[in-house]
């Protein structure tokens, strides 16, 4: 992100903006849910209003909403299409501040729908497993597919070099997947752990001292 922000990246228009979109849609998000922020926040916070109005927030209702799997993808790849598939991103492409409003949309819609899929911080509602597992599946499709279109047409009132084009498509294709490929395995590394820790409660609740425990007069 501080890369994106003091140096242009190598490469064609389309190109480097592909490589900002990926950095800043997936990749980064996907690095600040795995750090846990909200969750190191809460333990370095002493007691005091600060620390009760940030579990305020992350336990309220429209944050619960906000981060329910499907809401979340919805405002992210739909974002995307909106940008990519009318004349958006081209009246935003020569503007400093819609530049800027564009890659916060696409830095904060990112943030949005890792957060919903990892759930690693503690939040109002933990989504189950199959339903953010689906979430990621059907947004992975359709980022698939819109990589597609822009491999084919241009996005509206843009004029790329084809190559370019391609280029840029191609990035957001194959770098779209490795960061879904990751995403994948961090909630089968949820999986396991949930599997782990309800294996080592039946261990403890059927325990010989347990059972002897529960069979004595």
């Amino acid at each position: 992100m501080a890369w994106i922000a003091v140096s242009p990246l190598p490469g064609d228009p389309f190109t480097a903006h592909m490589m900002e979109h990926l950095i800043l849609g997936m990749a980064a998000p996907l690095l600040l849910a795995l750090a846990r922020p909200f969750t190191l926040t809460l333990r370095v916070l002493p007691p005091g209003t600060a620390r009760r109005s940030l579990l305020t927030l992350m336990h309220s209702r429209p944050a619960a909403w906000m981060v329910f799997p499907p809401v979340a993808a919805l405002l992210d790849l739909g974002g995307l299409w909106l940008l990519y598939r009318t004349e958006l991103f081209a009246a935003v492409q020569h503007h400093p501040l819609g530049h800027a409003v564009m890659h916060g949309h696409v830095l904060a819609a990112g943030l949005l729908f890792t957060f919903s899929v990892c759930q690693l911080d503690p939040v109002r509602h933990r989504r189950n497993l199959p339903l953010r597992g689906a979430t990621l599946l059907a947004a992975g499709a359709a980022h698939a597919v819109l990589a597609k279109t822009l491999y084919a047409t241009p996005p509206p009132g843009t004029a790329f070099t084809t190559a370019d084009l391609q280029t840029g498509a191609q990035i957001m294709y194959y770098g779209g997947d490795v960061v879904e490929a990751a995403l994948a395995v961090v909630l089968a590394a949820s999986w396991y752990q949930a599997a782990a820790r309800t294996r080592q409660q039946r261990h403890r609740a059927y325990s010989p001292r347990t059972a002897s425990t529960r069979t004595s007069p």
